[in-house]
């Protein structure tokens, strides 16, 4: 657990495949795929690994042309890649972009994530297949995407690290053992405040009502001495008058 961290550096498909890298045993078939695939990188890659970008999520219409003009904004670029089928010829969505210098790689890396292009958000990342250990791709039941719906979600990479895993055993001795005795004291010692707090609410609202009772009689008095003082006035104007 002292090594632990979000983004996994180094592949294994059972990790992947659990949310907090803990599972031991796979939750689906694809799993298995990837723990029996023996891949190896396609050989015929050339350029830098260490320069080159994932760019994923792409729409279907994106071109060449257009990735060059979004991505040249944070460097010098040397070679793009977009993928496509080689029947059909069209894109599969995703794309490899090698630049000259790591700068212009880690600004593209840092920005370049969640941008819209041609009404698609699409994903950047570092290129794995080259650089990380172990990697599977996902059509081997790898990889580091997968969807909810088909129940193949892999987690360890940038889009769905992983999460802090929980230290089980501690809980069970904090909630059953020594732990609970302290909560439950815990609990009687704030009632007993709540009840010390009410009591001392009616205490001071006890003592407040006395000194409301003074004022509104006193303003009561107040009140029936200006009435006095009204009417003896009028009687004088009256006695003015006749």
């Amino acid at each position: 657990m002292a090594d632990w961290a979000p983004i996994a550096k180094e592949y294994d498909p059972l990790k992947a495949g659990s949310i907090d890298g803990t599972d031991e045993e796979p939750h689906d078939r694809a799993i298995w795929r990837a723990m029996l695939a023996r891949y190896v990188p396609n050989k015929g890659v050339t350029g830098d690994p260490h320069l080159t970008l994932f760019v994923a999520r792409l729409n279907l219409q994106t071109t060449e042309e257009k990735l060059k003009e979004v991505f040249s904004r944070y460097g010098d670029i040397r070679k793009i890649c977009l993928v496509r089928d080689l029947v059909t010829g069209f894109s599969k969505g995703y794309a490899f972009i090698e630049y000259k210098e790591e700068r212009a790689l880690l600004k593209a890396h840092r920005d370049a994530n969640r941008l819209v292009i041609d009404q698609h958000e699409i994903f950047v990342d570092f290129e794995l297949e080259r650089t990380l250990k172990g990697w599977i791709p996902r059509r081997l039941g790898g990889g580091f995407g997968g969807k909810k719906e088909s129940g193949q979600l892999r987690f360890g990479g940038r889009d769905r690290p992983f999460r802090k895993p929980i230290n089980l055993p501690n809980m069970k001795n904090d909630f059953y053992g020594e732990g609970s005795s302290e909560k439950r004291n815990w609990s009687r010692e704030g009632t007993r405040d709540w009840r010390t707090r009410d009591r001392d609410h009616e205490r001071s609202r006890d003592k407040r009502w006395p000194e409301r009772e003074r004022s509104w009689a006193w303003g009561d008095s107040e009140r029936e001495r200006d009435s006095k003082e009204e009417r003896s006035r009028g009687r004088e104007r009256k006695d003015r008058d006749r």
